[in-house]
């Protein structure tokens, strides 16, 4: 029996309402979190932000059109939440109706750059990394590919425990090498683990993990890297500090905050990401 073109309409016809029944459940789970306490994950030293994570996941299953829209949607719930009911001194970096008190006229396009563009790229970059690692972990050259990906996960994990710890017992008697050690063996582990698993099944775990990475480091890096370039000397005043320290302040942020939250968007998209790749798989879309 041939194929109806009827059917690949109908399929296709079914693959866009998922599409848009999927992005508009994420953007109201955008919307909640982002007013609500349920955007956040406590880590004892850091709440973890999580809002970028349906837009992540918008990204890789409705693909960077919509998650580009998604992100478009983050960037208007910081510009509200920061103009109507700002919680730090440094909210008009996010507000271009605040930023125009703070800066002048300039500050309306600097603020709306780094409240709307970085968000939207979160829309965009995870599904482009998704669909070029799960293309070379399963290529002819699989293994090594997938070799390199964990090692290079491993590092990151490195980073980020050695970031976490040092900030949880800086008070306390725990010396540095030890520290050093500690993060070593969490990062083997994950190696040996990622290795385990991924040489074994398809490649879409790293490919989901690697997403999950690289969509929330574009959100801390572009912000924070957008504020120094665009706002060093605001930012310094805003927090009293001096406009000298304010690249060591940002490099801080990236990377222990920026880290973290990097490694949980990981843990979370791959795990969501596996279940809704079953009900709704993943294709190759033109951008």
């Amino acid at each position: 029996m041939g194929f109806h073109p009827n059917r690949r309409k109908f399929t296709m016809r079914n693959n866009k309402t998922a599409e848009l029944v999927l992005t508009a459940l994420f953007a109201a789970i955008i919307i909640i979190m982002a007013f609500t306490p349920l955007g956040y994950i406590p880590l004892v030293v850091i709440n973890a932000t999580i809002i970028h994570i349906p837009v992540i996941l918008g990204s890789l299953f409705c693909g960077p059109k919509k998650g580009g829209f998604l992100g478009f949607i983050f960037g208007l719930t910081s510009f509200i939440k920061n103009t109507v009911m700002p919680t730090s001194l440094s909210a008009f970096v996010f507000s271009p109706v605040l930023a125009v008190n703070m800066v002048g006229t300039s500050g309306i396009f600097k603020s709306a750059f780094i409240c709307f563009v970085p968000r939207i790229l979160v829309g965009v970059v995870p599904y482009f990394v998704y669909i070029s690692v799960k293309k070379a972990v399963t290529s002819e050259q699989k293994n090594l590919w997938t070799t390199v990906f964990n090692i290079m996960m491993g590092l990151f994990l490195l980073i980020g425990v050695r970031a976490f710890l040092l900030k949880v017992f800086a008070e306390k008697a725990i010396s540095a090498p030890v520290i050093l050690v500690i993060s070593i063996v969490a990062g083997v582990l994950v190696f040996a683990v990622l290795e385990w698993t991924t040489l074994k099944k398809s490649g879409n775990v790293l490919a989901f993990i690697y997403a999950g990475v690289i969509g929330a480091m574009v959100n801390t890096i572009l912000v924070m890297g957008s504020i120094f370039v665009l706002y060093k000397n605001a930012y310094a005043d805003a927090l009293s500090i001096d406009p000298g320290t304010v690249l060591g302040t940002i490099g801080g942020v990236i990377s222990f905050n920026g880290v973290i939250e990097a490694i949980v968007a990981a843990i979370i998209v791959a795990a969501l990401g596996a279940v809704l790749n079953k009900i709704k798989p993943i294709a190759a879309k033109k951008a």
